[in-house]
């Protein structure tokens, strides 16, 4: 196709497609699907090598949020039956941090619940910060603590935090369809407030929640214009209990190729393989590899991942290596330290194959918040 052709060269030349590309590989057919693939794994190659880094989620505050983010287990209103409970203290934060890097995490994200932090709840995530990094010497940590008030994103970084998280999720035309209680340009706001800080920003966005592929394309370009050094790709996992409980709307086939646009227009951003993958991904999810140069290891917020051990096996049985603590991440152009070598450059199809598969969410019943020991 010559449409891959371009897309790998403006890829290897960190140039941004035109919509048309983008939107030609998000409608691209099954026949075409290993070529898409292809061509977007020598852009990951380029610019990351064999490279996967693992990141690992501690949910530092879980449910009773005020928000009515429509995607969200714990949002405002939900009846979803997940695990609720408030801050977790430093000291078992760090524990449930260890467990993570013990099992080859790099980067610990801190994630709490909530609208935004107030300044008390801003110490308390300091105090964290500094209680997860003394335990784990060279962790990177990110915080993620919804909306950011004036001098918040100074105080974190002062307090340690790496990067940033706040994800925006889905195109601006159609962000008053999942939540009215903040727009998109408070999302915005807040990953630039973060960047400003001289934190490393991390902000992705949701598939799989009756978008379309205009809006796919809308809120990637988005991302590109804020240019984040992270961006998590996140596929629905729709909850029992919350409105987009029947959005059953994604194929392993079409989730590979949203990953593919992701990179063509993010080539030198670390993506992330985010929730949902083992949902929908399923048996293709080594596939995604070839697109993706990070993914999360063990369980997320509210539902259970795949077994770490089996994220490790996967990584090593696809031909990549986990990214090891003393290897830069990024490539050189996107800061000061010296980039790890790379290997060499090397129908929308949406709709289910069967029924809604809600046999493949489970809450997550481990790890913080409980007694039992982290999936990692």
């Amino acid at each position: 196709m010559d449409l891959l052709h371009t897309l790998v060269d403006k890829g290897l030349r960190r140039e941004l497609p035109t919509r048309e590309e983008a939107l030609a590989v998000l409608s691209s057919a099954d026949d075409e699907l290993l070529d898409v693939v292809a061509a977007a794994g020598r852009v990951r190659r380029h610019w990351f090598g064999r490279r996967v880094k693992l990141n690992y989620l501690v949910n530092l505050k879980s449910g009773l949020c005020p928000e009515d983010c429509s995607y969200c287990s714990q949002r405002l209103g939900s009846r979803a039956d997940i695990l609720t409970y408030s801050w977790l203290k430093p000291e078992d934060a760090s524990k449930a941090a260890a467990a993570g890097v013990a099992g080859g995490a790099k980067r610990v994200c801190l994630v709490a619940s909530g609208r935004g932090p107030s300044d008390r709840d801003v110490d308390r995530v300091a105090r964290t910060i500094e209680s997860v990094k003394e335990r784990n010497e060279g962790v990177e940590v990110c915080a993620c603590l919804g909306l950011l008030s004036q001098g918040q994103a100074e105080r974190l970084r002062a307090a340690g935090a790496d990067a940033y998280n706040h994800n925006l999720n889905t195109s601006e035309a159609t962000y008053g369809d999942i939540c009215t209680t903040h727009d998109f340009s408070d999302r915005v706001s807040t990953v630039q407030q973060a960047q400003a800080a001289g934190m490393s920003a991390c902000s992705g966005l949701i598939a799989g929640m009756g978008e379309s592929d205009a809006d796919l394309v809308d809120v990637v370009f988005a991302l590109r214009e804020l240019d984040p050094d992270s961006v998590p790709v996140n596929f629905l996992i729709p909850m029992e209990g919350t409105p987009l409980a029947g959005e059953w709307n994604l194929t392993p086939r079409r989730a590979l190729r949203v990953l593919a646009m992701v990179r063509f227009v993010c080539p030198d951003a670390e993506v992330r393989l985010a929730g949902g993958r083992e949902v929908h991904l399923r048996s293709l999810q080594p596939l995604a590899l070839h697109l993706v140069n990070s993914i999360f290891l063990g369980d997320y917020l509210t539902s259970e991942g795949q077994e770490g051990g089996a994220d490790l096996a996967m990584i090593e049985d696809a031909g990549f290596e986990v990214e090891g603590a003393d290897t830069r991440t990024l490539p050189a152009h996107r800061g000061d330290a010296p980039a790890a070598p790379a290997g060499p450059a090397a129908p929308s199809g949406a709709g289910t194959d069967r029924g809604p598969r809600t046999d493949l969410v489970a809450v997550r019943r481990r790890g913080a918040g409980t007694d039992l020991p982290p999936n990692a």
